[in-house]
């Protein structure tokens, strides 16, 4: 199975100049705990991702506001992507490798054209185990994305 069958295509994203409150109220709408940073609507060129604990812990904790800008708390070094033709073995692996519970889907431009999340991956994969073994590299504790 490729990951272009279980992807969600198309997924809300923001600019680096949108501000954390909208983000928040977006993550509420979409009901997501992250969502993709482009560079502007129109390239959808991948810049970043911009997590509920990027702003609980780089805009609350640190008593900023609403009015901060994504591009002062998003990730956007060593961001794990995939192409819409990788499988659910590549997927798997690249979720436990970098502890993610979501990747980004880029075409060949580096654009984003979907993102899929450890709960479209358990859904569907066929090895129960495969899928389990994933879960808990994901959650091990002391990942490189961890803050």
């Amino acid at each position: 199975m490729k990951i272009q069958d279980i992807m969600t295509k198309d997924p809300a994203c923001v600019t680096p100049a949108t501000t954390v409150r909208d983000v928040a109220q977006l993550m509420q709408r979409e009901d997501t705990g992250a969502i993709p940073v482009v560079e502007s609507s129109d390239s959808r060129r991948l810049v970043g991702m911009v997590t509920d604990r990027d702003i609980a812990i780089r805009v609350v904790a640190e008593g900023r506001d609403g009015d901060t800008r994504v591009s002062e708390v998003m990730t956007e070094s060593r961001l794990a992507t995939l192409s819409a033709d990788a499988s659910m073995d590549d997927v798997m692996r690249r979720m436990a490798d970098e502890q993610v519970r979501r990747i980004p889907i880029v075409d060949e431009r580096g654009a984003l054209v979907g993102i899929v999340s450890q709960a479209d991956v358990v859904r569907k994969a066929r090895d129960d185990q495969q899928s389990e073994q994933t879960v808990e590299a994901i959650s091990r504790p002391g990942g490189q994305h961890q803050q």
